[in-house]
């Protein structure tokens, strides 16, 4: 009976929520309305004729049922409209996060609540006619008012933060509280403000964090600049005793001052000159990537035919090949004509990538210079058959001093600040450094650099023809390199002096 009255309830109630009482209620009224059905129509009896006694009596039973079944959910349901808000609005008030605060439109406290009031003494808020300014620091009283003004002018909310005094220490000193001040408006049904409702929230480890960050920034700012000076200041001191090896080895080998004794005598003196020769290079790369670094690298752009350029690079490293049984190719798009760019800077790209390509290349494969125009960017790409790159190390490649074989038992040497520079040098372009590889395989590095130079880069860049992996020998084609499998995409950023 119960169910049937509350889905009755529910149909009839126009939106209201129905309630269990409400079902009692109407099961009390009619057991109440039963008995009357058997008693008004033997009241009616003694006044009407028997005929009438009983529809009159029996109407009666049921007008009553309806008009006090009516009444009474009418009365309930306007007692908890009376009621039931203004209980919720002050438990909402005393629960709510962090101090709250009524104030009037000129920022006087009106109500104090929240449930962590107790951040506050209460001698600071209990006082008639205090001021939200009052409340918070001298020097923070400005920034209160203006947040109060910004209301009255019709912001939807404002927040501040400011700092609250929570009275003295131990030792006597004030103690003062970060916090953050929400306010938004209590407005009028015409829009005209009203009241301002203000949240004070506990912000102090945030802010005690945020100046953390800004301190290990800082750090780590300063000795990053200090390892870009020591590398500069090293690198400067080593090229002087090192040029002067260099030189008086070439007089050694060149035997302008007496013959060398024994083959043995001139085979040292070979090995000195190579030694100085790479560690010279070492020194140079290092100085470039702290010049880099640290926005002093300067791009001396001209108009110069990227064909030559790539030749240049291929007979500087043909011997090196050769001797290793690597066939070095260069490839060269017939339509590409001059563009502009750091020349020595282009040409140490194709270099380095280049000499780590017949580095990492066994006896036998392969290694292609190709140069192709996409949209309006030149497209340098060095592919190899050597041995590849794992997936894992992807994402360290181009890191300074970071290697494939990073390892005390690696079996190619180096330095590991190639392929950084490299991409130091793109990004001083305005370009973009792709690598992709295949462990066993072989490595496709993509170089895109804007045709016209820095700051020229095209909007739309063409979709390219593919390149064949692992790269074979064949004829010079206009299409040249695109992008391979497995790729792992890494943009270059760097300061551009």
């Amino acid at each position: 009976m119960d169910r049937l009255a509350l889905r009755w309830l529910r149909q009839l109630g126009g939106g209201y929520s129905v309630r269990a009482s409400d079902a009692a209620a109407l099961r009390l009224l009619g057991l109440a309305c039963l008995a009357c059905l058997i008693c008004l129509p033997a009241l009616s009896a003694l006044v009407l004729s028997p005929a009438l006694a009983l529809p009159v009596g029996a109407s009666l039973m049921l007008a009553t049922f309806l008009s006090l079944s009516a009444a009474a959910i009418a009365l309930s349901r306007g007692t908890v409209a009376e009621q039931v808000p203004e209980d919720n609005v002050d438990h909402a008030f005393d629960v709510c996060p962090g101090v709250v605060f009524h104030c009037d439109v000129q920022g006087a406290i009106l109500k104090c609540g929240g449930r962590d009031r107790a951040l506050l003494p209460a001698m600071r808020f209990d006082r008639p006619g205090l001021s939200l300014a009052e409340l918070v620091h001298v020097s923070d009283r400005i920034a209160v008012a203006q947040a109060l003004d910004a209301l009255r002018q019709g912001a939807t909310y404002a927040l501040v933060d400011v700092r609250i005094e929570r009275g003295m220490d131990a030792e006597g000193d004030r103690q003062f509280l970060t916090v953050r001040l929400d306010l938004s408006p209590v407005t009028a049904e015409d829009g005209d403000l009203r009241q301002i409702f203000v949240q004070l929230r506990d912000v102090t480890e945030e802010v005690g964090l945020r100046e953390e960050i800004q301190l290990r920034t800082a750090d780590a700012q300063s000795a990053n600049d200090a390892k870009s000076r020591f590398l500069a200041a090293v690198s400067h001191e080593l090229r002087t005793p090192l040029n002067a090896i260099l030189g008086f080895s070439d007089v050694l080998a060149g035997e302008y001052f007496g013959a060398l004794a024994n083959d043995r005598q001139r085979e040292y003196v070979s090995l000195i000159r190579q030694s100085g020769g790479h560690l010279l290079s070492v020194v140079n790369t290092m100085l470039d990537m702290s010049r880099i670094e640290s926005g002093r690298y300067e791009l001396l752009t001209e108009h110069f035919r990227i064909a030559e350029a790539v030749e240049t690079c291929r007979a500087m490293l043909d011997l090196q090949a050769r001797n290793k049984g690597v066939t070095l190719t260069a490839r060269v798009s017939r339509s590409l004509g001059e563009v502009v760019a750091d020349r020595r800077a282009v040409q140490q790209i194709l270099i380095n990538l280049a000499g780590n390509a017949i580095k990492f290349t066994q006896s036998g494969g392969v290694v292609s210079i190709d140069a192709s125009q996409q949209g309006t960017d030149l497209k340098l790409t060095v592919s190899d058959t050597g041995i590849g790159i794992a997936a894992e190390k992807m994402a360290l490649i181009g890191q300074p001093f970071m290697q494939v074989q990073d390892d005390y038992a690696r079996a190619y040497e180096g330095t590991g600040l190639g392929l950084s520079l490299v991409k130091g040098l793109v990004a001083l372009h305005g370009g973009n450094f792709t690598i992709e590889s295949r462990l066993g395989e072989g490595t496709v590095v993509t170089i895109l650099i804007p045709v016209e130079g820095p700051g020229e880069r095209a909007s739309v860049h063409d979709a390219g023809d593919a390149i064949e992996f692992p790269p074979r020998l064949r004829t010079v084609s206009d299409a040249c390199v695109a992008s391979g499998q497995g790729l792992a995409h890494d943009r270059a950023k760097a300061k551009r002096a």
